[in-house]
């Protein structure tokens, strides 16, 4: 367990194991998540890059660019057609 202390302009310093933990740097980012009754730090470090290919399944196949388009289209007129419908 780490603790860290308020100061009076409602700032904190989070105890450098847990910095170190979280590999954040000065000037990082951290979202801070209210999950039930409790809160959750997130932090906002990881690059675009590094994200690449987290939701790829066995068996998937890369679309072309062409076909994201049309996927995409195919989406927005089948979301279109719910609006409409009141569903």
């Amino acid at each position: 367990m780490a603790i860290a202390t308020l100061t009076s302009k409602g700032q904190m310093t989070l105890p450098k194991d847990v910095r170190d933990d979280l590999n954040l740097k000065p000037g990082d980012r951290i979202d801070v998540i209210k999950e039930g009754g409790q809160y959750v730090l997130r932090p906002r470090n990881v690059r675009i890059e590094d994200l690449y290919g987290i939701l790829h399944r066995p068996g998937d196949q890369q679309m072309s660019a062409a076909e994201e388009d049309e996927a995409f289209a195919a989406a927005v007129a089948a979301d279109d057609e719910r609006i409409r419908a009141g569903r």
